[in-house]
C-alpha cells in the first residue's frame, strides 16, 4: 500500500514537471504578506493554507514528501496556491521562522526547505542542547537569544551556505517585531481556524479537521482539483 503511495506520488510528480517544461512554473511567484507566504498562480482555483511550525518533526516528514507533491502537482502548472503559515511552540521557533524570511520574498521557499531538509540535524543538536544552552535561549535580550540559538544549533552555516553572511542573519535574528506578529498570528489562528497542532490544513479558508498529513491531504486535493 506505502509502495503503491510512492509510485502514484512519483509518477504525478513525473507528469507535472513534463507539464511544466511546457508552460510557467508558477512555483516561482510569490507573495509575502505579514505573516505568511504564497506561492503560486494568483488567478488558480483555490489555495492550500499548511500551518507549520520548525520543530515539528511531523511537518518535516510532511515538507520532504507532500509539500513537493503539492508544488509538482498543483502549484506548479498553476492549478492552486500554497499558503505557508507559522506556529510558533518555543523560542527555537521563531529563531528558525526569522531566518526563514531573512531577505526578499523570492528566497522564502527554498529557505523553509533548506531548514526542513536539515531538520534532522539541528533539531537533534536542540535536543541535546546543556543547561547552559537553554539559559542563553530563554534569558536576556530577545534578539540576543535568536542569535544564540542559531549559533548552537549550526543554523549560521547553514544560511551562510545559501549566500548570507553573518550581519545580514544577526539583522533578521534582531526583528523583535516580526517576532511579535508571529507569536500574535500563532494565537489568531487558534481562534480563527481552531489550529492545535501541525502540521494542519485548511483548503480555501476551510480548515480541515480530519487531515493530519500527506496521506489524509492528497485525496482532498485531488477531489479539489
Amino acid at each position: 500500500m506505502i509502495a503503491s503511495r510512492r509510485l502514484t506520488a512519483g509518477m504525478l510528480a513525473v507528469a507535472a514537471l513534463a507539464t511544466m517544461g511546457m508552460m510557467k512554473n508558477w512555483v516561482t511567484e510569490v507573495e509575502r504578506t505579514e505573516v505568511s507566504h504564497i506561492v503560486g498562480n494568483p488567478e488558480a482555483e483555490g489555495t492550500l493554507t499548511e500551518f507549520v511550525s520548525y520543530t515539528c518533526p511531523a511537518c518535516g516528514n510532511f515538507a520532504r514528501q507532500g509539500e513537493e507533491v503539492v508544488k509538482l502537482g498543483y502549484v506548479g502548472p498553476g492549478k492552486a496556491r500554497l499558503e505557508i503559515r507559522h506556529v510558533q511552540r518555543n523560542v527555537v521557533d521563531i529563531a528558525a521562522t526569522l531566518l526563514a524570511w531573512c531577505g526578499p520574498k523570492e528566497k522564502f521557499l527554498q529557505n523553509h526547505s533548506a531548514l526542513m531538509w536539515q531538520q534532522d540535524k539541528w533539531l537533534t543538536k536542540a535536543q541535546q542542547a546543556t543547561q547552559g544552552q537553554q539559559q542563553r535561549w530563554f534569558s536576556g535580550a530577545e534578539a540576543a537569544r535568536y542569535k544564540a540559538i542559531a549559533n548552537d544549533l549550526s543554523l549560521y552555516e547553514l544560511f551562510e551556505g545559501r549566500g548570507y553572511d553573518r550581519p545580514q542573519l544577526d539583522r533578521c535574528l534582531s526583528d523583535t517585531a516580526l517576532a511579535a506578529k508571529f507569536r500574535e498570528s500563532t494565537v489568531a489562528d487558534a481562534e480563527t481556524f481552531g489550529v492545535r497542532a501541525t502540521p494542519s490544513f485548511a483548503i480555501d479558508g476551510e480548515f480541515q479537521s480530519d487531515v493530519t498529513g500527506w496521506s489524509t491531504l492528497a485525496p482532498k486535493l485531488s477531489e479539489k482539483f
